[in-house]
């Protein structure tokens, strides 16, 4: 076990050595443009969270929503969209407008308030910048420059209960402020005009007002009016305090919003972003003409054309468009200060903003294709020097003469030419910085793809001799011998020998500790395999005197389990194939229930219809919209699924197979029914909180404390009445069902809801097909016992309350997996970043806690998971199964997936799908280490659960 968590804990780290290592790399100088600065100063507007289409799109009645922006396109400077890259989250987004590099996702999980990695910026280069905004983002960027001064509100501000556009008024008011105190303090007066000065102001109003209330709200929609307008009246302070006209002023986004509020993967609502630019340096609009768009079949970052048209919602056709990738923003902004670009961007200079003569032109473009040169050069010299083997990158070896090319032209006045030489030895250049950036790819994912098939083989052989009856056979005898003993030390000392070779190897080209534990992790696999040869040769010999039908049905399991397994990692891509296996599993269920239940019963009809009943949820959007009256709904339905399974529970009769199987020992019944009753008040007390909470919020924006700690508690006392209720099966099961009920539906938004009754009937279906094949035929002659069995089986049920598993048991494991991955994709696409809804956790907090509101999202995420193990415990102590040993076959068949999704990672394409990969294989690789976790929190709920069958003598 302990080896199980330690692999996939490290392996699932692996794909940010692959894909996510960072880019940055120092030591590289910087490239100053041969250029007269066309500007003295720069104005950065970053509206958080707005949509492109949602800025410059007219408004109802045919008017713009951001009037003074508009007149700008119109009259005095250049329009696009900005393309970002996911993730679509607000630290990446800024990063890659303020230091022109696109940051690795990884950084958004080490935290908001501190770098992960030093990096250079605009900022950085600036002689002095001015900055207010939120307390998320401004100290990523002046937290330790000593010429920023920096200024942001309190984080209780961010209050998704409220209209936020107040904390973009807060920013233009602290910069009005800031000219207003200029006025009496002359050193400060004097810093203002001081050339290479940047102003800052982070707008995070869109940002807070979409999530909260969609971005297609009144409230959002308004928030853009109010950006604008406090854009126009800082651009005529500015205007007026200045007046020398020698101000660039950039507008942008650094990310959209989806229609439901939320943001993070490649979606065009996300990744499309606004961009204005205007004022000293920046070209006049042009009239739009057929030619305008030259590089048709390019695209940007997010695999979007360059020659996309113009939404003709947007009224903008007229006037030349020009999108650039967001990384482009960084050396637009240094080339209109005449400053070095950021040492690490990798951001194309869009010449269409500037307005520069051609050999000013031609200048910017060659500084800026020297710096990208420059990080290529530090790259290959850093990789040169720690490889035994170096393998460089064909198309620079010989990179002076692209640059001596380059410094001629521009001397023989060819800038026309010499543009194009830079813009191919960008190109290169950038493809040289992929190369570098890619170098170990090819022995790193040989290592771990040998890590997980020893894993696999490790896992197979442990179960084998542990949980199965293998080694109760002759076999077992053979395994010790002295000569085995040798050889298996031998291949020990070898194994030891083989690590110690391959870390120094890794030492001398100084690799990152993790690669030695890559290596080891496999090393020590296959040593641990090859040692225990003994048992894998009497395994062969065991295999070779079996009965063919025994082969055959082998074979037929692991076919079937393999086309199960596949079925499983295509719903990762398409949910809706869950519908079809549930519409199968429903009437298979059913036929099974109905050929081994004696006389006539409703079970089957259960069966078939609470199968049919969960299909149609993966035909469902995967964007919950907002639906309070289904969640109020939901918690009725709930009810009455409880006093449902109680009912049946209660009047079947004492004879009867069903009663027998799962009723158990006597009970107090006036206990059970008191705790139940108190369950149902607490479920329906829910509901109620759900519409009271939502209705309050809607009409104030603001939750009263009161209603947040009356949530908290209906949630937190409900999950802890189960461990009180009976021991039954069915009682214990409905009363966790009711548990996590309050929790479940308080944190639901929509048809979630509903989900989690659905969830839990088909789980009480999955208990009864297993009672009907495991027992039911044995009960008609032999009463209730186990089955038929083996003496080995019989002699390990005496002694350990558990047999030995069989080859029927992969049925269960692939059901649990099955069932786990609907808990995962029933309700949405957990994939993706942006299926996580922020606004599940407004019944319980509004002030912007990233750390609560996660915590809240997967503990939402969690529940089904909950129920799913519980039902399979109660399945395990049914069927008399050793639990660490079920636990191994789903390590098994997850890992198998695991592998899968471990090829299906891409380093092409477009970055939504590269995205998508690393999450498929991020999820299952975390599904496998949590399932022990699930199992450890369930064993609290499920631990002392007795059937018909936990007092039978014959166990």
């Amino acid at each position: 076990v302990l080896m199980g968590i330690v692999l996939h804990a490290v392996y699932m780290m692996s794909i940010f050595d692959i894909y996510f290592k960072s880019p940055i790399v120092h030591g590289i100088d910087p490239v100053t443009p041969r250029i007269t600065p066309p500007a003295e100063r720069l104005v950065l507007f970053i509206a958080d969270g707005l949509r492109a289409d949602k800025f410059f799109e007219l408004d109802t009645v045919k008017k713009p929503r951001a009037p003074f922006l508009r007149s700008i396109i119109h009259e005095k400077g250049r329009w696009g969209v900005s393309h970002a890259r996911p993730p679509t989250e607000s630290r990446p987004g800024h990063v890659a407008i303020i230091a022109g590099f696109y940051e690795d996702p990884s950084a958004v999980t080490k935290g908001w308030k501190a770098n992960p990695v030093e990096f250079d910026s605009v900022f950085n280069r600036s002689r002095h910048t001015y900055a207010f905004g939120s307390p998320d983002i401004l100290p990523i960027f002046c937290g330790g420059l000593d010429h920023c001064s920096w200024s942001s509100y309190p984080h209780e501000y961010e209050d998704f209960a409220t209209d936020a556009s107040f904390l973009d008024e807060w920013s233009f008011d602290h910069f009005r402020g800031l000219l207003n105190k200029s006025n009496e303090d002359h050193v400060l007066k004097q810093l203002l005009h001081q050339d290479k000065l940047v102003i800052f102001l982070h707008l995070l109003g869109c940002d807070t007002n979409g999530h909260a209330h969609r971005p297609y709200s009144s409230i959002y929609l308004n928030n853009v009016k109010v950006v604008d307008k406090g854009v126009e009246e800082t651009y005529n302070l500015i205007e007026e305090y200045f007046k020398d006209n020698r101000t660039a002023y950039i507008f942008t986004a650094d990310h959209g919003m989806s229609d439901k509020g939320s943001h993070g993967d490649g979606h065009p609502t996300n990744t499309d972003t606004p961009l204005v630019a205007w004022g000293a340096g920046i070209q006049k609009p042009r009239l739009a003409t057929s030619e305008s768009s030259t590089d048709i079949g390019l695209r940007f970052v997010d695999e979007h054309r360059h020659d996309m048209p113009t939404p003709p919602a947007w009224d903008l056709k007229s006037i030349e468009r020009v999108d650039v990738n967001q990384a482009d923003i960084a050396p637009l902004m240094t080339t209109l200060l005449g400053l070095p670009s950021p040492l690490n961007s990798v951001g194309s200079l869009p010449m269409e903003y500037l307005n520069l003569n051609k050999e000013e032109q031609a200048e910017a473009a060659f500084a800026n294709a020297k710096q990208i040169l420059n990080q290529f050069l530090r790259k290959s010299q850093l990789k040169q020097s720690r490889s035994l083997h170096f393998r460089p990158f064909g198309p620079l070896t010989r990179h002076h003469i692209f640059v001596e090319e380059i410094e001629k032209l521009i001397s023989s006045r060819q800038y026309e030419a010499a543009l194009h030489s830079t813009q191919d030895l960008i190109t290169l250049s950038l493809a040289g910085l992929h190369y570098f950036q890619t170098y170990d790819w090819f022995a790193l994912m040989t290592t771990i793809t040998m890590g997980y098939l020893g894993w696999i083989v490790y896992v197979i052989l442990h179960v084998l001799k542990c949980y199965t009856s293998f080694l109760a056979t002759p076999y077992e005898t053979r395994l010790k011998t002295g000569a085995n003993e040798v050889r298996n030390k031998r291949v020990r000392i070898f194994g030891g020998l083989l690590m110690v070779l391959f870390s120094v190897i890794l030492l001398i080209e100084r690799s990152p500790p993790l690669y030695h534990i890559y290596l080891g992790v496999a090393i020590f696999l296959w040593t641990a395999i090859f040692s225990d040869s003994s048992f894998i040769q009497a395994l062969w010999r065991a295999l070779q005197v079996s009965r063919l039908i025994l082969i055959a049905k082998l074979v037929a399991m692991c076919i079937v389990s393999f086309l199960i397994l596949e079925l499983l990692v295509s719903s990762f891509f398409e949910r809706r194939i869950y519908s079809g296996v549930f519409l199968i599993a429903g009437i298979v269920g059913a036929v099974v229930v109905s050929c081994n239940t004696p006389g006539l019963s409703m079970v089957p009809a259960f069966v078939w219809a609470s199968c049919w009943f969960i299909s149609g949820f993966t035909l469902m959007p995967a964007e919950i919209p907002d639906h309070t009256q289904l969640v109020v709904f939901s918690g009725i339905i709930l009810v009455l699924i409880a006093i449902s399974v109680r009912s049946f529970d209660c009047m079947l009769p004492k004879q009867d197979p069903w009663h027998r199987i799962i009723s158990g020992l006597k009970h107090k019944r006036g206990v059970s029914w008191r705790l139940f009753i108190s369950q149902i008040i607490l479920v329906i007390l829910s509901s109620a909180m759900v519409w009271i909470s939502t209705t309050y919020r809607a009409q104030r924006r603001q939750l009263l404390l009161f209603h947040q700690l009356i949530n908290w508690f209906l949630a937190g006392f409900s999950m802890v009445l189960p461990l009180f209720s009976s021991h039954r099966l069915l009682d214990r099961l409905s009363s966790i069902f009711l548990g996590f009920g309050p929790a479940f539906l308080l944190l639901s938004i929509g048809y979630e809801a509903l989900f989690y009754s659905a969830l839990a009937i088909v789980l009480i279906s999955w208990i009864l097909v297993e009672c009907a094949i495991l027992y039911l035929p044995f009960s008609k002659t032999q009463g209730v016992g186990l089955p038929n069995q083996n003496t080995v089986d019989k002699e390990d049920t005496r002694q350990r309350n558990h047999r030995f598993l069989r080859l029927s048991d992969v049925r269960i494991a692939l059901c649990f997996l099955i069932l786990i991955n609907v808990a995962f994709f029933g309700t949405g696409n957990v994939a993706s970043i942006a299926s996580f809804e922020i606004s599940s956790v407004y019944r319980f907090i509004t002030i912007f806690n990233p750390f609560i509101m996660a915590a809240l999202l997967l503990f939402k995420l969690f529940i089904p998971f909950i129920l799913v193990t519980c039902a399979f415990s109660a399945i395990t102590n049914l069927a008399k199964l050793p639990r660490l040993g079920c636990y191994f076959m789903v390590l098994l068949f997850s890992d198998v997936m695991t592998i899968h999704f471990f090829f299906l990672v891409r380093n092409t394409g477009s970055w939504m799908e590269i995205g998508n990969s690393i999450s498929h294989f991020g999820i299952m690789s975390a599904q496998v280490v949590f399932i022990l976790l699930l199992f450890a929190i369930t064993n609290i709920y499920t631990k002392d659960i007795q059937t018909g069958l936990s007092s039978h003598k014959e166990v």
